[in-house]
């Protein structure tokens, strides 16, 4: 008995695989889009955002200064660190705001009267927060505030005979104890995790929405379910095969991020190392079954492919839940979060990106939980193909 239903599942698969692989054009886009465009698009922008920080460092810049005759040595110090400065317009507010410029600075009315007396003398950045292609020319700006208004501290402590070293309480440093591998793996812990998680939660999508949706479009399902195959084996084996082709998928996802490491030197902060990779997919396989039983599920009871497509929309969104949620609240790992679908992937995959260990408790409640998960949905599945209804077109 046990004999005939693996032979049913494998028979089913090849079956599901036979049929994929005639349609070469659905092939193609379902093993070669995501590896490579989407890795692609990953190293291009990074390399994009890498060179444009350059650019914004090395570049002179000029800024709009409100005020500019009445602070001159200031002027002449932010020249010295590559920002010159230019009279400012009318309105210096409405200009920043339109974004004809990127920052400002408006020097108060009393500044002269102000440092002749020894007090804190005013000067404004003008800028907007809400613009990202503004903050490196913010922080420039700040910084060589700052590093001026320390300058002229000093001085004026030893004008005074004072050494302005009294004026520091504590001496603070700085040791950053994170690994290498963490720090090569900042970029990939904040885009990686999401793109991997969807690659293997809808890996198997294209085979199984024909697989079952199509199945029942085309009306071949009721010949199918009318053999004496348990159909428990006959969803199995489309499982298996959406499986096996999702794996295929997410093996060249990783390989594509391997090979563009070596492509782009912004790519070489990614720790795509062989035994990374590994790990990342063995973190994955659960979410795949769990994917693709999910998936089986809901478009089984669809009369077209275009209503079991309909699924997708609401599906691609839910990996970017743990991702957005740890992005607006950062937590510590915690037990229970290993139990939790996608949160649990991303925050492994997190784990494995900075090289930190994961011990033998982590993944014992990961495995046991995901592929549980993946179990339940399984059944479900089987149990929705034993429904009779399931065999009329609709």
């Amino acid at each position: 008995m046990k004999t005939g239903i693996l032979a049913t599942v494998w028979s089913v698969m090849k079956k599901e695989l036979r049929d994929i692989g005639r349609d070469r054009r659905t092939l193609a886009l379902a093993l070669l889009l995501g590896p490579l465009l989407f890795p692609l698009l990953m190293v291009g922008v990074g390399s994009m955002a890498e060179k444009r920080a350059r650019t914004e460092l090395d570049r002179v810049l000029e800024i709009p200064v409100e005020g500019i005759e009445r602070a001159p040595n200031l002027v002449a110090f932010l020249a010295t660190q590559g920002i010159t400065a230019k009279k400012a317009p009318a309105d210096l507010d409405a200009a920043v705001a339109a974004q004809h410029e990127d920052v400002g600075l408006r020097i108060g009315a009393g500044f002269a009267e102000d440092w002749r007396a020894g007090r804190p003398a005013v000067v404004e950045i003008v800028a907007d927060s809400t613009r990202r292609n503004a903050e490196i020319p913010i922080a420039r700006v700040r910084s060589a505030l700052d590093g001026y208004g320390q300058q002229m501290g000093a001085l004026r402590l030893l004008a005074r005979g004072i050494d302005p070293s009294v004026t520091r309480a504590l001496a603070v440093g700085d040791r950053d104890v994170a690994s290498e591998d963490a720090k090569r793996g900042q970029l990939l812990a904040a885009l990686l995790p999401y793109f991997l998680i969807l690659t293997s939660f809808l890996g198997g999508a294209y085979l199984i929405l024909d697989a079952t949706a199509g199945e029942r479009e085309r009306q071949s399902l009721e010949p199918l379910l009318a053999t004496p195959a348990a159909r428990g084996a006959i969803v199995s084996g489309k499982i298996a095969a959406a499986c096996a082709l999702g794996l295929l998928t997410l093996l060249l996802t990783l390989l594509a991020f391997k090979l563009s490491a070596q492509l782009a030197e912004s790519a070489r902060m990614l720790d795509v190392s062989t035994l990374a990779i590994a790990k990342m997919l063995f973190v994955l396989l659960p979410m795949l079954l769990i994917g693709t039983s999910l998936l089986t599920y809901l478009a089984a009871s669809a009369k077209s492919v275009k209503e079991a497509q309909s699924h997708m929309n609401w599906l691609m969104l839910l990996p970017m839940i743990p991702t957005i949620m740890l992005m607006v609240n950062p937590i510590k790992s915690q037990p229970w979060q290993f139990t939790v679908p996608f949160l649990s992937q991303n925050q492994l995959l997190m784990k494995i990106v900075r090289g930190e260990w994961i011990g033998a408790q982590t993944w014992g409640i990961y495995l046991a939980a995901s592929f549980g998960l993946a179990a339940l949905l399984w059944f479900a599945a089987v149990r929705r193909y034993h429904q009779e209804r399931l065999a009329i077109a609709g």
